[in-house]
């Protein structure tokens, strides 16, 4: 490549006259014109399903609206804790300093686009050597030296390395952004999960406490039955046996109850106990809506935040490939300094005290021993790295949503079926009471009736449970939160 340095630009700067060969002018029109070296990004094309395969009644494939998700348990509590928890979650708190730490990073980079310039002064006193035959006698020893002045320098980004960084760090503020509305989703779906437990835990308390109390009142007429010699004291031993294995029940739901309360207490950012008050008061387990939208498969693209932060991430590998790309180009750079220098303070103010110099460098790296070329096979070996994370992603949200389909859909109908059985039972206690009161049966039947119903009681509750708990994993699967639709 021939050099044209014939041809010189003159600028005036400060009555000095600075040249500038005009071998740079055709480099600042390609770096105006934005070259760049390495792949430009592409989002990633990946296939997926036009529908859920374990998609039934319970669940449609229309639009689904997943911002404030929670509302459809028509809980006030639920509402506040939720609220409150978006405000004040520690985990919550990191992730937003770490997007701003991000943004931060950026705009170390960005600063890289543009020239620096740094200031200095300086003062020595010094004496020279008399054993120095070529300094004459009549020379000083000793001298003052005053110093003052400014030094630029800019590296013209001709190849395009660092508009790739900036391109990489803002991909780095989205995978960050992206990593905070997935704490916030995990952070929501968990404040919900633990409210529920309490609900769930509170609900079977009144099961037990209400069996209890109809425990006893047959252990006092299996008492009184005895007495009357009526019937024989095995019945007495054997409701008494059955009394005090519900009243067991007890200290293992306090425990659950406290253990989420307490659980609560820290995702709002408060001591563990600060909630006891608000939360042991009985409330009925969240109630579900009727259907549950979940949208197109092709929706959770948009709306999975560790699917769109792996998207991400991987834009911000791609772009680190044309930074190491660079590495293989000449560095061009302008430099310059101004100052003042002077042996007697009086005179630095002086047009003879000043000093200036301006020139272009050319920076190549010949031989590195193939450091570069190794670089940039690690940056596309974490870009392919990146991809298959992307897909891997895109996979697991997808496995997820199905999951929680057919979860919610089950344990819809087996709740379905268990407040039929209650109902039964309920039934079968009543008249097997009935029977033994009249002699009909012995005391064994009204056992089994009472087993029956309380066994029963206590599962229709835990389904009740479950069902709350699998739309909660739903909607977190859908990616819901409160992010808006459109982002």
């Amino acid at each position: 490549m021939k050099i044209p340095i014939q041809f010189n630009y003159t600028v005036s700067v400060s009555r000095l006259k600075i040249v500038l060969p005009a071998l740079f002018l055709p480099y600042l029109i390609l770096l105006i014109n934005g070259c760049a070296v390495g792949p430009n990004y592409n989002p990633p094309k990946v296939s997926v399903p036009e529908s859920w395969s374990e998609l039934q009644q319970k669940g449609e494939a229309k639009p689904v609206s997943t911002v404030q998700w929670w509302k459809t348990f028509n809980d006030p509590v639920l509402d506040s804790l939720i609220t409150r928890a978006a405000k004040s979650n520690l985990d919550l708190r990191v992730a937003e300093a770490r997007v701003r730490e991000a943004r931060f990073q950026s705009g170390v980079v960005v600063a890289d686009l543009w020239p620096s310039v740094d200031t200095s002064a300086s003062y020595s006193r010094s004496r020279r050597s008399q054993g120095i035959s070529t300094i004459p006698p009549s020379a000083k020893l000793k001298r003052n030296l005053y110093q003052t002045g400014f030094d630029a320098s800019w590296e013209i980004d001709l190849f395009g390395g660092k508009r790739r960084a900036i391109e990489a760090a803002r991909a780095d503020i989205d995978a960050a952004e992206e990593n905070q509305r997935d704490v916030l989703i995990t952070l929501l779906a968990e404040v919900a999960r633990n409210y529920i437990e309490v609900r769930g835990s509170q609900r079977k308390l009144e099961i037990v406490r209400k069996n209890i109390k109809v425990q006893q009142e047959t252990v006092e007429i299996t008492r009184a039955r005895y007495k009357a010699g009526l019937s024989s004291e095995l019945d007495a031993i054997q409701a008494e046996a059955l009394l005090a294995t519900t009243q067991s029940q007890i200290p293992l739901l306090e425990n659950s109850m406290k253990q989420a309360i307490h659980r609560i207490g820290i995702l709002l950012g408060q001591a563990p106990g600060a909630l006891s008050t608000e939360l042991t008061k009985e409330k009925p387990i969240p109630s579900t809506p009727a259907a549950v939208p979940v949208g197109l498969p092709s929706d959770l693209l948009r709306r999975r935040p560790d699917v769109r932060r792996a998207e991400r991430e991987l834009a911000a590998v791609t772009a680190r490939i044309g930074v190491a790309t660079a590495d293989l180009f000449p560095k061009f750079s302008l430099t310059g300094d101004f100052g003042l220098q002077t042996e007697n303070l009086n005179a630095f103010s002086l047009v003879h005290s000043r000093f200036w110099s301006i020139g272009p460098t050319v920076r190549w790296p010949i031989f590195e021993a193939g450091r570069i070329r190794a670089n940039i096979k690690v940056q596309n070996a974490r870009q392919e790295q990146s991809l298959l994370s992307y897909e891997k992603a895109v996979l697991a949200s997808l496995e997820d949503v199905e999951n929680a389909i057919v979860a919610y859909n089950t344990e819809y109908v087996r709740r379905q079926n268990l407040s039929e059985a209650v109902d039964a039972n309920r039934r079968a206690v009543e008249l097997a009471s009935e029977l033994f009161t009249k002699g009909l049966v012995n005391f064994l039947n009204v056992l089994d009736a009472e087993r029956s119903l309380y066994k029963a009681e206590d599962d229709l509750t835990q389904s009740e449970r479950t069902v709350s708990l699998n739309l909660v994993i739903l909607y977190k699967a859908l990616g819901g939160g409160w992010e808006t639709e459109s982002t």
